[in-house]
């Protein structure tokens, strides 16, 4: 079955939470997490399992997310500090936070949206620098001050370079100026891209500042959907049964209040009769472990960095009533650095940087047709870890010296067997790695090479490469 686009362009509306796991969702496999909203997504629509982030950390995750760049292109490689926000006047660099605009110059999707009429609008998290300033074309902006914060008490730049205190949930905070974004631009006849940045379920999870009555749902849970092992060697988890219950709980919770904001932002739709007319993509950042190899976190979870699938794999689900595929579960090997390739081809639009990035469109799953890296890779980056990943095989090389990893994923899908030193292994150990070189060779900036970094998963200060010479990039 092949669906079609009317010759209108449609309405986008692009929902990213803040390190889900791909598991966590009752659609996903973990039935005793509350999430109507994204089950019904996942029913009305076309659901990945085999999505994956171009980085196991929010803010290179988030940049390559919407320019189509990896981290070596992009130059962002780890979390940012603070949000570059806490500038003294007059003050040059001594440790200080500086606003760093580490985008500028490079083009995201919703810079091309933009210029083919489309209104485009943030509402939530950035984490990408200069939080205060508008960038990417986003003409309304309602973004948080820094990455992640209690769910009560923060800072917001509400549509004004100046820094506003918020008490209110922040879940709906943000949900309620997407509202307003959709009411001031639901009734156009300009199409309208909107994306609704949510930092849950990443902690705090305070369960003071949580709803009661949704923290509440889960006091008799026994979390049996997740893993309890030993902890990982390289700095696991080992919590107590109330720590852990702690943890879940308020993980759990804040995700289920993020669905209740979400299932208000699709009955706005359908209040404003443009659901039909509008492509709902929801997905996370970058992945979260939750016990699972013993990690609690995601890429920075361990040290050294780990490559682990609960890290790399986020939910992703597609939705437009009469157009995507509806309750189908799809397993192509796809990538967050594939979707800019793939809403611009969706959409007709020409892809201005196409030549230099690594991403190849799914559209064509979209469409109800095949697609996805099949017998290509998927890559991933997280300084100098890297990770390429076929339908069976993962091999993850550390810069310079290791520990190096290969799995047979059909055989192994938990990774607790590292093949690489296995003699037998040796001949695909070695293509692994030949195919990991050629493809970071064939995308990689050279001045931005996060395998000659200092990433150590403590977050980012500054700039890489020639324009940031002189202070220190990384904590």
């Amino acid at each position: 079955m092949t669906i079609g686009l009317p010759n209108m362009r449609p309405n986008i509306l692009i929902i990213m939470s803040d390190d889900q796991g791909p598991w966590a969702m009752s659609c996903a496999g973990t039935p005793e997490l509350a999430t109507p909203t994204l089950d019904r997504l996942a029913a009305e629509g076309t659901r990945f399992t085999n999505c994956f982030c171009a980085s196991p950390v929010c803010s290179p995750a988030r940049a390559s997310f919407l320019t189509g760049r990896i981290p070596s292109q992009h130059g962002i490689h780890d979390w940012i500090m603070s949000g570059n926000i806490n500038v003294e006047e007059g003050v040059t660099w001594s440790g200080k936070d500086r606003p760093i605009e580490y985008l500028k110059g490079l083009t995201a999707f919703t810079d091309v949206l933009a210029a083919n009429g489309y209104v485009c609008g943030l509402a939530g998290k950035w984490h990408l620098g200069a939080s205060g300033l508008p960038q990417k074309s986003h003409t309304f902006w309602c973004a948080h001050s820094i990455g992640g914060d209690s769910y009560t008490n923060y800072f917001i730049f509400d549509n004004s370079p100046a820094m506003t205190h918020q008490t209110q949930y922040v879940t709906d905070v943000f949900t309620d100026r997407a509202l307003d974004f959709l009411e001031r631009h639901g009734h156009g006849k300009e199409p309208f891209c909107l994306s609704v940045h949510y930092t849950a379920p990443h902690e705090p999870w305070r369960q003071n500042e949580q709803p009661p009555e949704i923290w509440q749902r889960y006091d008799n849970s026994e979390f049996v959907s997740l893993p309890v092992l030993p902890p990982h060697p390289w700095r696991g988890w080992n919590p107590t049964p109330q720590e852990r219950r702690e943890a879940v709980q308020g993980y759990f919770t804040t995700i289920t209040a993020m669905d209740a904001g979400i299932a208000r932002l699709l009955k706005k739709l359908d209040a404003l009769d443009i659901a039909d007319h509008t492509l709902v993509f929801f997905t996370s950042d970058n992945g979260f472990n939750m016990g699972h190899h013993g990690v609690f976190g995601k890429g920075n979870g361990t040290f050294p960095l780990n490559m682990f699938e609960e890290s790399v794999k986020v939910p992703f689900i597609a939705r437009c009533p009469g157009r995507i595929p509806i309750n189908v579960v799809n397993s192509d090997l796809v990538s967050h650095y594939d979707f800019m390739p793939t809403i611009l081809e969706y959409l007709g639009l020409a892809n201005p940087s196409a030549d230099t990035l690594p991403g190849r469109s799914f559209a064509n799953i979209l469409r109800g047709g095949g697609g996805g890296h099949e017998a290509v890779v998927v890559g991933d980056e997280y300084g100098p870890v890297r990770m390429i990943r076929d339908r069976q095989w993962k091999y993850v090389h550390r810069y310079p010296q290791g520990p190096h990893e290969l799995y047979c994923l059909p055989d192994d899908p938990q990774e607790e067997k590292n093949l690489v030193t296995d003699a037998q292994y040796r001949g695909i150990v070695g293509r692994m790695r030949a195919r990991l070189e050629e493809w970071f060779l064939q995308y990689v900036d050279p001045s931005l090479d996060g395998a000659n970094e200092e990433v150590s998963g403590n977050g980012q200060i500054g700039l890489v490469g020639q324009a940031g010479k002189g202070p220190p990039a990384f904590v």
